[in-house]
């Protein structure tokens, strides 16, 4: 079954192009002109990636992503926009996109990155453990629901962190390279996206060590990434 993608672009003979493009390459493409256009579409009906132009008339690009996050709606979205600064791209990540393309772009380049996203979909929808409940020491992760219990008590996870842990659980006892998490969790590697690691390391060992300064199951390999270790192990 093809994968069902809705184009929000208030350019139409940009987003008509898209559309007729992504149809080609064998998606269901739909066109939404404006961002209330998109939410009413989205809630009517099942998509599995969203293209989505930050600058649209009446609410953003942004805020569209914002409000489908906020309703628990996971969809996955491609931002596209003319900012060209590492600020913006940060900024559409944090509002819970899934990958950033400036204007003008390569329609190749648009092609890989969907693919790209919606293999990473794929991947993670792939059982982990029985019900999509992995347990270690007094924490668990439900992968199907987002909601963790760690020390300090319940959490809400973002689907990076909930996409973070599932690779470290999937490859527990092995070091877990910088590279496979950009490519795997955020599917690109941009030098400066490093430092986003390195935050959602922290707020995972918030929510799941008693002590984060001293680490007994997310440890860090000076130089190369971090290794997950669920019966636990002090770090020297």
């Amino acid at each position: 079954m093809a994968s069902r993608i809705l184009v929000v672009e208030d350019e139409k003979h940009l987003a008509e192009a898209l559309a007729h493009n992504l149809k080609f390459e064998g998606y269901e493409a739909t066109v939404a002109g404006d961002g209330e256009a998109a939410l009413d579409r989205v809630a009517a009906e099942d998509y599995d990636l969203l293209v989505l132009d930050v600058m649209l008339p009446g609410i953003s690009g942004f805020d569209v992503c914002e409000r489908l996050r906020e309703s628990g709606n996971r969809v996955p979205v491609l931002f596209l926009t003319a900012r060209t600064t590492d600020a913006d791209r940060l900024q559409g990540l944090r509002h819970g996109g899934d990958d950033y393309m400036t204007k003008p772009f390569l329609l190749e380049e648009l092609v890989l990155r969907i693919k790209g996203i919606l293999r990473r979909q794929e991947w993670y929808q792939t059982p982990v453990a029985e019900r999509g409940i992995f347990k270690f020491g007094d924490s668990e992760v439900n992968f199907r629901t987002f909601k963790a219990k760690g020390p300090g008590g319940e959490v809400q996870l973002t689907e990076k962190e909930c996409m973070l842990m599932k690779l470290m659980v999937e490859r527990q006892g092995q070091v877990v390279s910088r590279e496979l998490i950009l490519e795997r969790v955020w599917g690109y590697k941009y030098g400066s996206s490093s430092r986003t690691i390195d935050n959602f390391i922290v707020r995972l060992r918030r929510y799941f060590e008693a002590d984060p300064r001293r680490p007994k199951y997310i440890h860090s390999v000076r130089g190369v990434g971090y290794r997950f270790t669920p019966e636990g192990e002090t770090q020297t």
